[in-house]
């Protein structure tokens, strides 16, 4: 379901770059003299000094940018790029072709070099235009093209030329972030300060600060730089170049002129240790933006997932101007679950915070191998910290299986699955447009190859191509140019690969119709699919017919499993995969997840999904990020927010969640669903080998999460993580004569003794995992031997 989407209200002191730049504020405070248009050594050649920085522009349109003034070439380029696009055609891409560069001045009076690049007949007749003007300070040049054109330009096509010069390190893409309170209320959120494409000279660092800037659309030549609308006419791209000892983060705080900026860092990965009472560190990297030396008061609050203060330290500090003070605070990791973290500082009236999570998971040793049924629903494309540390999480946790593995393609090479144990499939997606037949035919052959030769034991064949969904569109298209060449060219190879069809976006019971009745159903080895969620829970089956539109109750996950394993009674039993499986927590909006809930919807999922026999799991996805734009966040994008870890790594209770559910259910069996009394009550029954195993809820509260309050957009004021949202506890006393083990969602385990051969539990819409409990089968009905409830 979709609602408008304006801004988030926060209270951002978030600025344009530069809004509030002094001269020479990123490596000293004082201003320093700008040398303009000395002669140089080619005729033709302006050069622009400053401290610590020099720009030397020639004819041709080439800008340098070197150290010192004659100094060494750093970073250097010619040319932009401007984008048009008319309708559903194909974009159109002009290139410049040269450049003339003057000496000028900016409107204040700033010396300035001026480029008036050149284009060939097809873009002047276009009406595209494009004027460089790029100005120094002490350390940082101000880059800046101003660009007309017709209203078919896209102003998000705009990108510079520019190539390292030396570089003793790869460059990296950073993004910049900060927290903001948000004033409609509701749970404080990340969003975007700025993006940093850094280089590094042995003991020399640069940057190139941008408000926005997509990594997928840069490389080692072209920089994507978006232009904005100017305030007159046209449009105007811009990017901050700096040499700096500081931190990205910092820099954009002292760039943007910021009285106080915040970034928190910890000792461990993914702010994960292996054991509770670890030694844990928290790292404050203060910022000043100001022209003058700061006094801050620095605070620690740590909660744990019931809202209990574990920690709360203070620290005075000095922050000198347009400098950094950094302190560490050494804490305990948690007893068990997860804990969050909140830093403020302060001076005066003004102040940043910055928040983060830390979480205590032992290694644990999964036994299911090649029967489990945990996967990951994508490679891992952010290979954060290091990809070794991502592989050692994800196996931490349980995940045995991962969605995409190409040889030869994206991602690490799937031997690197191999030497770990884990399993490997293959998506890959066709152009079901195409009309052409030996397009289609080679298209079948060579990915088929490329599937066998990446050691996939399936090929997911194509991606969410039910679109519009709910309208049963496209299905001949996909059988045509897609399975069923797959399907044949399989036949004449012999291969022993298996065939899924590509996984629908929601359970699309017209499109499955539709397939069924064109033949796909033969054509097939495993379903997939993606059981997208709204503001539901798991076990919500919504009334009526929900199968007519690509809103609201369309996005369940029992009522479409239930719709599919119907239509399997009817037409044939097949494996059924859910490559991708979501508990998205976009912040303070009402169409998904709190981060509470979040925890609560991945247990009792994974839970659902063993107990219906689901041959396997694949969460979408690992960390909060949409490919192309690494950990830029974007409090706005719903996609962004399926993670099972933050922005910044650290992790999100769903992580905990999904370990909890791996290890609970390794080697475990259905043996069914529990029946009580009370018939809000649920229960499901497995065996393992350390004893039986049962997960129980209670739904007095329904099945519709995030109801609060008056709905009239998107906008939901989400409570804390830490705040139990489920107001009605319903008691459930059960015989037992031996101590009880409790588990919650985030695995806290907490011990229940019997008093008089009887337990009482408090149930209610969070699923709980009880070891201890004994189900017993009477005519055919599963039950707890209950005393009252």
């Amino acid at each position: 379901m979709t609602f408008p989407d304006p801004r988030l209200k926060g209270t951002s002191r978030r600025r344009f770059l530069g809004s509030a730049l002094a001269a020479g504020v990123v490596l000293t405070a004082e201003a320093t003299p700008i040398t303009a248009f000395a002669a140089d050594a080619l005729a033709g050649d302006i050069p622009l000094n400053s401290t610590g920085i020099s720009l030397l522009a020639s004819p041709g349109g080439r800008l340098a940018i070197r150290d010192t003034a004659g100094g060494t070439t750093r970073s250097a380029g010619s040319k932009v790029m401007v984008k048009t696009k008319v309708g559903e055609e194909p974009t159109v891409t002009y290139t410049s072709t040269g450049g003339t560069p003057t000496s000028d001045a900016l409107a204040d009076g700033t010396p300035a070099i001026k480029i008036v690049y050149t284009f060939d007949a097809a873009a002047v007749a276009a009406g595209i235009a494009v004027v460089g003007w790029f100005s120094v300070s002490t350390n940082h040049a101000v880059l800046e093209w101003h660009i007309t054109g017709r209203n078919t330009l896209l102003p998000d096509g705009f990108s510079f030329s520019r190539a390292i010069q030396f570089a003793t390190e790869p460059d990296d893409y950073i993004a910049v972030t900060e927290w903001v309170r948000d004033s409609r209320g509701g749970i404080p959120y990340e969003d975007t300060a700025g993006v940093a494409h850094t280089s590094t000279w042995g003991t020399k660092h640069g940057l190139f600060l941008l408000e926005m800037s997509k990594q997928g659309w840069t490389n080692d030549t072209w920089m994507h730089a978006p232009s904005v609308a100017a305030p007159n006419d046209g449009w105007v791209s811009r990017a901050d170049f700096y040499f700096t000892d500081k931190r990205p983060s910092a820099t954009a705080t002292i760039g943007h002129g910021d009285e106080l900026g915040l970034e928190l860092t910890t000792n461990a990965d993914f702010n994960v240790y292996g054991a509770p009472g670890a030694p844990a560190q928290i790292t404050a990297l203060v910022a000043n933006g100001g022209t003058t030396a700061k006094t801050v008061q620095l605070q620690l609050i740590m909660r744990d997932f019931d809202g209990i203060q574990l920690a709360s330290l203070t620290m005075p500090g000095q922050v000198p101007a347009t400098g950094t003070w950094q302190h560490t605070f050494n804490v305990a990791a948690p007893a068990a679950g997860i804990a969050f973290a909140e830093v403020v500082v302060r001076s005066g009236n003004d102040e940043a915070f910055a928040r983060t999570n830390l979480a205590t998971l032992p290694p644990y040793s999964y036994q299911a191998g090649a029967t489990s049924m945990f996967g990951m629903a994508n490679y891992p494309w952010l290979e954060r910290p290091s990809l070794n540390a991502v592989l050692d999480l994800w196996q931490r946790i349980g995940v045995s299986l991962v969605r995409i593995g190409i040889k030869d393609g994206p991602g690490p090479d799937p031997s690197v699955y191999d030497g770990r144990g884990m399993r490997h499939n293959i998506e890959l997606q066709p152009d079901i447009k195409t009309v052409d037949p030996e397009v289609i035919t080679n298209w079948a052959s060579s990915k088929l190859t490329v599937a066998v030769n990446s050691g996939a034991k399936y090929f997911e064949v194509g991606n969410e191509l039910n679109r519009p969904f709910a309208s049963g569109q496209f299905v001949a298209e996909y059988l045509d140019k897609a399975l069923r060449p797959v399907f044949n060219r399989r036949a004449v190879t012999g291969d022993a690969i298996k065939l899924m069809n590509n996984g629908l976006a929601g359970m699309d019971k017209k499109w499955v119709d539709n397939f069924i009745a064109l033949g796909g159903w033969d054509l097939i080895d495993a379903f997939a699919y993606h059981p997208g969620r709204g503001n539901f829970t798991p076990d919500y089956v919504p009334p009526g017919d929900w199968t007519g539109g690509p809103n609201g109750p369309y996005w369940n996950f029992a009522g479409g499993l239930q719709q599919l394993k119907a239509l399997m009674t009817q037409h044939g039993q097949k494996e059924i995969w859910l490559t991708e499986a979501y508990a998205p927590t976009r912040p303070n909006s009402w169409w998904g997840d709190t981060y509470r809930h979040a925890a609560e919807n991945v247990l009792l999922t994974l839970a659902i999904s063993k107990a219906e026999g689901i041959k396997c799991v694949c969460w979408y996805q690992f960390q909060d990020s949409i490919v192309g734009m690494p950990q830029v966040a974007d409090p706005l994008n719903t996609e962004y927010h399926f993670g099972l870890v933050n922005r910044d790594l650290s992790p999100k209770p769903s992580l905990l969640a999904y370990a909890t559910a791996a290890r609970t259910l390794d080697q475990a069996t259905f043996r069914g669903k529990l029946t009580f009394a009370n018939p809000k009550t649920f229960g499901l029954w497995f065996d393992t080998p350390a004893g039986p195993v049962t997960i129980l809820w209670n739904r007095a509260d329904g099945y519709i999460l995030n109801t609060v309050g008056q709905r009239t957009d998107w906008h939901f004021p989400a409570p804390e993580v830490w705040v139990d949202t489920w107001p009605t506890k319903t008691t459930l006393t059960v015989a037992a004569t031996a101590a009880v083990r409790q588990v919650d969602a985030i695995g806290r385990s907490k011990t229940l003794s019997p008093s008089n051969g009887r337990i009482t539990l408090k149930l209610d819409g969070a699923p709980r995992i009880y070891h201890g409990l004994n189900p017993q089968t009477i005519q055919g009905v599963h039950r707890l031997p209950v005393c009252s409830g």
